[in-house]
């Protein structure tokens, strides 16, 4: 029963795609196991209560210790092995069931407390596998049930019975009322019902998870980093691994442009990866053309037949046949015997199909197509998501590098033209006047230092942060520490926890308040002193930046709402605040200093930043 039975077990093409984990089926056994032992303790409470219901028996309590023991034994075999194999699981299967058969000759019929270990043995053929190895065990439980009866009309108890007093055992005790042909006839018929019953809801849930893992399975294929091209790609090897087909073509045409673009992806040249055509002026008749049905299939009755068409509408209704003949077209340029093709669409801006030429599909190709139609729901907006986030890259990029062109031009290019100019005075006045060259020279020198130190700090900004709570303090002591070596500032940084968890994406906005804080105190405190300090308190992180300078035009201790109720405040770190849901408090002194507080709630995920 646990041997693949070819087409007949394998209702859907895909289904083989998705097996079990071994995870799941450890914990299944282990289930089925504790069911087990539970099932023949409650048994053996219930004849111990009534020894009736086994004319007083012992080899029905015998039998029943037996199998509690089997029962604990496969517990600890199932903790000490981190896997199950199908040999093993074949034989637990058969052994129980064996037993039922076994014990149920002490009390038969639907009214004994063992007829349970019958419906236990199909439960668990049904969580194992599916709807025909459910009924083979109904029908194994059936046949050995009417090998009993026969063995019992051939005179086999008299025979034990007889053995039994010869080495001086307890009798059987055993009724054979319930193996008579009409009686064993309705309980065969109970047990072959049950078995399809739970088969059938058995084979129901092995399809959906089937499809809840392919469709996750291929969704997760589709990744910013590699690109829509690679996506497309890493998504059709999956389709033709999944349906044996030989090849895969994807058409799509862009709504505001109207232009069309196809591509290709080869069984056997799957791992060089999916290429893009040459467009010609006959795609959109050949791939794109217009079809009532969402999903379809189309195969040669023949040779050299004409296509039959299986199509199903966007609801998954059947349509009535016909457009066939558009496949001939589709033929002509690419020789195939039969196609499966799906059409998606993607936001309001794309819509194409997908084809799969000569893939290997059931009988059941209705289901099939359904399948294809819920996969290309599921994996379409994904595939979008990430057509929309590399052109938001792009854009982003783009406006990031507008932004640095115009800091560079307002900044440092201006400034180095302003330089030139000096120098040029300079030289022309230093024959004349060389007492003013020296003062001149030391002019020039600071201007230069200090678009060198704008230049670093927009390079810092620009470049990405790669921190995490771990790295979160070593990060911020040589960010003090490296302000102080380019300024001259004295700045020292303190840590009042050493082990620290918070979110990457906090960590992150934590430094660049730091950074942006540090480059405020250099261009306009006119400190001399700066201390940064980082500690919890209260359940909330505490980022503090002290300074001695200026300070800020107004004086006293404000929260942020009141700062942003006056209009003032450093605007980037009160958004930067603002982003991990941190409150922001500045007490100003003029010509004193500043202090400005961070607080940051402790376990808050925050984070969009």
């Amino acid at each position: 029963m646990g041997l693949p039975l070819g087409p007949i077990r394998d209702r859907f093409v895909w289904s083989r795609r998705a097996p079990l984990a071994a995870g799941e089926i450890r914990r299944t056994e282990r289930w089925l196991a504790s069911a087990r032992v539970f099932l023949a303790v409650s048994a053996l409470v219930a004849i111990w209560i009534d020894p009736e219901q086994v004319r007083y028996s012992l080899w029905a309590f015998a039998l029943l210790a037996f199998y509690i023991a089997q029962g604990l034994i496969i517990i600890l075999w199932l903790r000490r092995r981190p896997t199950s194999s199908a040999s093993f699981r074949l034989l637990a299967h058969s052994a129980d069931i064996v037993w039922p058969g076994l014990i149920s000759i002490f009390a038969a019929g639907p009214g004994n407390p063992f007829f349970l270990f019958f419906v236990f043995v199909l439960t668990a053929a049904a969580y194992r596998w599916g709807l025909w190895e459910t009924t083979g065990t109904a029908a194994a439980a059936v046949l050995l049930l009417w090998l009993e009866s026969l063995s019992f009309h051939l005179g086999s108890l008299d025979w034990l019975g007889r053995a039994l007093a010869v080495l001086h055992l307890p009798a059987l005790r055993v009724d054979v009322t319930d193996f008579e042909p009409q009686r064993l006839f309705i309980r065969s018929v109970y047990l072959l019902v049950l078995g399809l019953l739970l088969g059938f809801l058995a084979e129901q849930q092995k399809q959906l998870r089937a499809e809840k893992a392919i469709i996750a399975r291929i969704v997760g294929k589709a990744s910013v980093e590699t690109g829509l091209t690679g996506t497309i790609g890493e998504i059709g090897a999956e389709l033709l691994l999944i349906y044996e087909a030989k090849q895969l073509l994807i058409a799509s045409q862009e709504g505001h442009s109207r232009r069309i673009f196809v591509g290709e992806l080869k069984r056997e040249d799957s791992a060089s990866g999916f290429r893009w055509l040459q467009p010609t002026g006959s795609d959109e008749e050949i791939y794109l053309f217009e079809s009532a049905a969402t999903a379809c299939h189309a195969g040669r009755s023949g040779r050299q037949g004409a296509f039959e068409l299986t199509g199903l509408d966007a609801g998954g209704k059947r349509i009535s046949s016909g457009g066939a003949e558009c496949f001939e077209r589709l033929a002509r340029k690419h020789e195939f015997r039969s196609v499966v093709a799906v059409s998606f669409v993607l936001g309001r801006e794309w819509k194409g199909r997908v084809f799969l030429l000569d893939p290997s599909l059931t009988r059941e190709t209705e289901e099939e197509l359904r399948f294809l139609m819920e996969l290309a729901r599921q994996a379409g907006p994904a595939v979008h998501n990430v057509l929309l986030l590399r052109r938001l890259r792009l854009r982003a990029g783009a406006v990031e590098r507008a932004r640095f062109a115009r800091e560079l031009h307002d900044g440092a290019v201006q400034s180095l033209i302003a330089v030139e100019m000096q120098v040029d005075v300079l030289r022309r006045q230093s024959a004349e006047k060389p007492e003013l060259a020296t003062a001149e020279l030391g002019r020039i020198q600071a201007l230069l230092r200090e678009e060198v130190l704008k230049l670093r700090e927009l390079m810092q900004q620009l470049k990405t942060l790669d921190v995490d709570s771990k790295r979160l303090l070593s990060i911020l002591s040589d960010t003090v520490d490296r302000f102080q070596r380019e300024t001259g500032i004295a700045a020292r940084f303190f840590a009042d926890v050493k082990e620290l968890e918070i979110p990457q994406p906090v960590c992150r906005e934590l430094v660049r308040i730091v950074q942006e804080a540090l480059v405020n105190v250099r261009k306009h405190s006119g400190a001399k002193k700066v201390m940064v300090r980082f500690g919890e308190k209260n359940g909330k992180w505490k980022l503090l930046i002290e300074d001695d300078g200026g300070g800020y035009p107004f004086a006293g201790r404000f929260s942020q709402a009141e700062l942003d109720v006056m209009g003032k405040g450093p605007l980037v770190i009160k958004e930067r605040v603002r982003l991990i849901e941190g409150q922001l408090t500045i007490e100003s002194n003029p010509g004193q200093g500043t202090r400005l507080e961070i607080s940051v709630p402790q376990g808050q995920g925050a984070m969009h930043g």
